[in-house]
Parts: C-alpha cells; structure tokens; sequence
C-alpha cells in the first residue's frame, strides 16, 4: 500500500476545477443557465456629476439599439445578426455571438431620467445619465 500525503488544497483545487468544468460546459446541458442570447461587457463608472455606461456592441448599427427607462430601469436591448449566410464557404470555426441581447439596470434615485445622452462608436454604446442638484440644507426659523 503506497502513502498518499495529505494535501487539503489539492481538495479544495479539486472542488474548485469541478466548479469551474460544471460552468464551462455547453449551457444546453443546464437549462437554468442557457439564455439563448448573450450579453455585451459593460462598465459603469461615476462621478460627482454622473453616471456612466458603456456596453461593447460591435457589428450593431446604433438605430438598432434600444434604450428606454421605465419606472428607474434602463433597458439596452438590440440584436447581432450573423452575417454568414451570404458567405458560400463553409464555417470551420465560430467563437461570436449572435442574436439578441438585453440588459437592464436599476438607477439609482440621483439619477436625472430626464437627462440621459446615449451614442454609439467605434462598437461602444455610450450613456451619459447626469445626477440630480443636490438639495442644499438649509436653515428654517422657528418662530415664536
């Protein structure tokens, strides 16, 4: 009988690649995983005076992408068409995705509804969601 040497994080490397191989399996095989569309890279960052969001949508004309803002929830949504039907050859190798996409974010209540600019280019999608002016405190007589 040969001595194996204990080794509690080969354990936990262990769990961690079955963790990892159960997500990168195709999402077919877990239909609470598989959505059926993809979802651009987003960033969002802020400042003193806003909010902003970049999504990366390359190969997608800006009219058709849509932004709208319902009840505090800013929607991105639009669609990638594949191109390769009007190729004659044969795929070999495909690795982008295509179909549609949404995306969705709850503003914060700083956030000006009214006051968003969006533009798309160079396949970054843009928005610029300015704050609301700050209430200033003030100071309230008391009269007597």
């Amino acid at each position: 009988m040969a001595l194996v040497r204990y080794q509690p994080s080969s354990l936990l490397q262990q769990f961690n690649n079955e963790i990892n191989r159960m997500f990168m399996r195709n999402t077919e095989d877990f239909p609470a995983l598989s959505r059926g569309q993809w979802s651009p890279a987003v960033n969002v960052r802020e400042t003193e005076d806003a909010y902003y969001i970049e999504a990366e949508v390359p190969g997608i004309e800006p009219k058709d992408i849509e932004v709208t803002l319902d009840k505090g929830v800013l929607r991105l949504a639009g669609e990638r068409r594949d191109n390769n039907d009007e190729d004659d050859g044969s795929l070999r190798h495909v690795e982008r995705f295509y179909g549609r996409f949404e995306r969705r974010f709850t503003l914060p209540d700083s956030a000006d509804g009214d006051n968003i600019e969006a533009r798309a280019e160079q396949g970054v999608l843009k928005l610029a969601i300015r704050k609301k002016a700050a209430s200033q405190p003030r100071r309230i007589e008391v009269q007597g």
